[in-house]
């Protein structure tokens, strides 16, 4: 067994371009690369082995959630290496077998499993994202790190600004936040822009979360918030906000949910679509969908603007911030770690040893796709009006985006 381990983990060092040692349950150990590594992989039993060698990067993470297998060292680099060395594409044909099987039983076609699909995953508590989201606004999508950005805050400020500029959000302007979070978009828009914004979420617990902020901040005339599906339109408004919501449609809802955005505005109002997309159509990565977003589903963005142009929108500009999201996601990963036992305290059963690796694993290893120079997986902002834009209504050039305030 040894002999065709080294030549893995040779191969393995090789192609992700980093060093690494794997030590076996007998203690013995085997190394890949030159230099010192950077990290060690620990088999605690045969059984881990045995996931890994039959089931590929799936039985690797696995076996980590297990606690059958561990992690020494830089633990970000362990994840870089395994998708840069191809290790998430072998046994492809096992792992897309169960994705498929996965979709059958956690599609959100029908309104009730996608609000039990979002429920599983943003429906954890405020308390919980309280710990190592940003403070106050707790936004839960990527932020904006230009030049000079030095916190989280600043960051998530930031990118609610850049938002509120692409769509020259004004006072007195009525638009829906589509899946809102817990509100910290519609209090800045109605701060810094005097907008009167109408949330739209699915999980419950957010919902009666923001609802309790918005009467205790005496602001029940200006920012509402109403629980229900991303496809109930209620419509139309003067503009429209939907950041991270595309993510969520699922494979076989990407036109109803378009169409959706497409019939909460006014015609030759403007939108804005932030969301993560694939360049060209990919599967989206099993262990995501799994074990984090049940019923989550990545499109690409020719996907999207096809069906954007399906429903007579016309696209504005795009934007591409996957560079952004790294540092986002390092920020979280960091605070996270930091709160671990404020966490856990909360809830021990459901905050217990094994949801500590799936979710330290999701955040370290989403910032290593993000941060990648070969990865396919970005974070697109398009802005859409519904009609084409005229030389009156939108600006002829991107300089309004980066006026000073």
């Amino acid at each position: 067994m040894r002999f065709p381990l080294q030549n893995i983990v040779e191969a393995l060092a090789e192609r992700g371009g980093i060093p690494f040692a794997l030590e076996l349950p007998d203690g013995s150990r085997i190394q890949g690369g030159q230099g010192s590594p950077r990290f060690t992989v620990l088999l605690r039993s045969d059984a881990a082995l045995l996931s890994v060698l039959t089931r590929g990067h799936m039985g690797l993470l696995e076996a980590y959630f297990d606690q059958q297998l561990d992690v020494q060292g830089d633990f970000g680099a362990a994840l870089a290496a395994g998708m840069a060395s191809g290790l998430d594409l072998s046994f492809r044909p096992w792992n897309e077998l169960e994705n498929r099987l996965h979709e059958r039983q956690y599609s959100n076609r029908s309104p009730e499993q996608a609000k039990a699909n979002a429920r599983a995953h943003y429906g954890l508590g405020y308390d919980f994202y309280r710990l190592w989201l940003d403070d106050p606004l707790m936004m839960y999508t990527c932020g904006y790190w230009p030049e000079g950005t030095q916190t989280l805050e600043q960051a998530q400020q930031q990118k609610i600004d850049h938002v509120c500029r692409k769509i020259r959000l004004a006072p007195g302007e009525r638009y829906v936040d589509i899946g809102c979070g817990f509100g910290g978009f519609l209090f800045r828009a109605w701060e810094r822009c005097g907008a009167l914004g109408s949330g739209l979420n699915t999980t419950t617990e957010q919902v009666e979360r923001l609802r309790g902020e918005i009467t205790r901040r005496g602001l029940t005339d200006k920012i509402s918030v109403r629980e229900a599906d991303f496809r109930e339109v209620d419509g139309p408004y003067d503009k429209v906000v939907s950041i991270g919501v595309l993510e969520h449609a699922g494979r076989d809802q990407l036109a109803e949910v378009i169409k959706a955005h497409a019939d909460f505005l006014k015609p030759g109002g403007l939108g804005m679509l932030h969301f993560i997309g694939h360049v060209s159509r990919r599967e989206t990565e099993l262990f995501i969908r799994k074990h984090v977003f049940p019923g989550g589903w990545i499109p690409a963005l020719s996907e999207v603007i096809v069906e954007m142009e399906r429903n007579g929108l016309e696209v504005v500009d795009i934007e591409n911030l996957r560079r952004h999201y790294a540092p986002t996601l390092d920020a979280w990963a960091e605070r996270f770690e930091r709160h671990w036992p404020e966490i856990q305290a909360l809830n021990p059963a459901r905050f217990d040893e094994r949801f500590r690796r799936v979710w330290r694993t999701y955040l370290v290893g989403c910032a290593e796709m993000f941060r990648s120079s070969t990865g396919y997986t970005h974070l697109f902002q398009i802005v859409y009006s519904k009609g084409n834009v005229s030389q009156a209504s939108y600006p002829m050039s991107r300089a309004h985006l980066y006026a000073a305030p």
